[in-house]
């Protein structure tokens, strides 16, 4: 019987970019994106962690121009798709057609899960271009399976090529991510895929529930690189995949090899579950907000649990960073 085909998006270049505080260099984006070409992967999405035009104070300055960084890794990129992120109201489509002509053939248009239309005007405008397009619904953990159906079928209208679900805080159980990609899968006419963060140690679990309800798209970093205690781990999902008889493509000790000799010496600790990371999934909050809660809490004499349990309550979204500091006033007033 033919294997299942499974499409690997690696994100160690936008969303690992968080975990080494937007410093990744032109050779090192050269030398990742180089290598990740070689092992198979189907897209290399390569950005500011919080999508083109991030690198802002709110959510922290690349050391680099991101424009450089995708035009470093489309000159090696030689058999994958490169892809970036866009965040409308953060990246416009003025960012988008300059990151088209530095070599960027995929873009996923980021949303918060209630708020697909926003991105309709730069889908179409990415179609326009040629590109091929993703709708990326983001905290995916506050909306019912039958809400995101409805969102996704915005992107689909749109013209979208597939729709990925990203549970944002690494909240979700394997039973919360069937039931929404199992609805996903039975309710479009496109493809459906799925981006994990691994806050409550549940990012390979979570990958292999959205396969088996029908997702054919699934994000990895190398090492886990990612923001939070960061993403499904890449060359474990390789692993996993090929155990389980899935064909992703990958060349499994060259993706360890890409993991162990080229990303880890550049990682600026290793990608661990600690205390804020779990509380990130165990509260429910968007994980870049990690390092800007650690900022926060050490500024005030805080604890960072107490800031991350406050956020959770007040349900804040991607977008907010800039209200941690806010937050964490108010606490601090409290405790006083």
């Amino acid at each position: 019987m033919e294997k299942r085909r499974i499409h690997i998006v690696d994100t160690t270049l936008r969303d690992g970019s968080h975990a080494v505080s937007h410093s990744f260099s032109p050779e090192q984006v050269k030398a990742i994106a180089g290598g990740l070409d070689k092992v198979g992967v189907s897209i290399i999405e390569c950005a500011h962690g919080d999508g083109i035009a991030g690198s802002t104070i709110n959510y922290g300055f690349s050391a680099h121009n991101e424009m450089d960084l995708i035009k470093s890794a489309h000159e090696v990129i030689k058999n994958a798709q490169q892809g970036i992120l866009l965040l409308p109201g953060i990246g416009t489509i003025e960012d988008l057609e300059e990151a088209y002509e530095n070599g960027a053939r995929v873009v996923r248009v980021a949303t918060h899960c209630t708020e697909a239309d926003v991105a309709i005007q730069h889908i179409k405008a990415a179609k326009k271009m040629g590109m091929f397009v993703c709708g990326f619904l983001m905290m995916v953990h506050m909306a019912t399976p039958e809400k995101l159906l409805e969102q996704a079928k915005i992107f689909e209208e749109a013209g979208a090529d597939y729709v990925n679900l990203a549970d944002s805080s690494g909240y979700l159980l394997p039973a919360d991510v069937t039931d929404r990609i199992k609805v996903l899968v039975e309710g479009l006419n496109i493809p459906v895929g799925f981006h994990a963060h691994n806050n409550l140690g549940l990012a390979i679990a979570n990958s292999i529930a959205a396969v088996e309800a029908g997702a054919t798209y699934i994000d990895a970093t190398c090492r886990g690189l990612g923001a939070g205690a960061g993403n499904t781990q890449l060359e474990v999902l390789a692993a996993v995949f090929d155990r389980m008889g899935y064909d992703t493509g990958l060349d499994l000790y060259g993706t360890m090899d890409v993991a162990e000799e080229i990303v880890e010496p550049i990682m600026h600790r290793p990608q661990v579950i600690k205390t804020a990371p779990l509380m990130l999934g165990y509260a429910g909050v968007y994980s870049s907000f990690l390092l800007h809660t650690y900022r926060a809490a050490e500024k005030f004499g805080l604890n960072p649990r107490d800031i991350l349990v406050e956020l959770g309550k007040r349900k804040m979204v991607g977008g907010q960073e800039d209200m941690i500091v806010d937050v964490a006033y108010q606490l601090s007033q409290q405790k006083n």
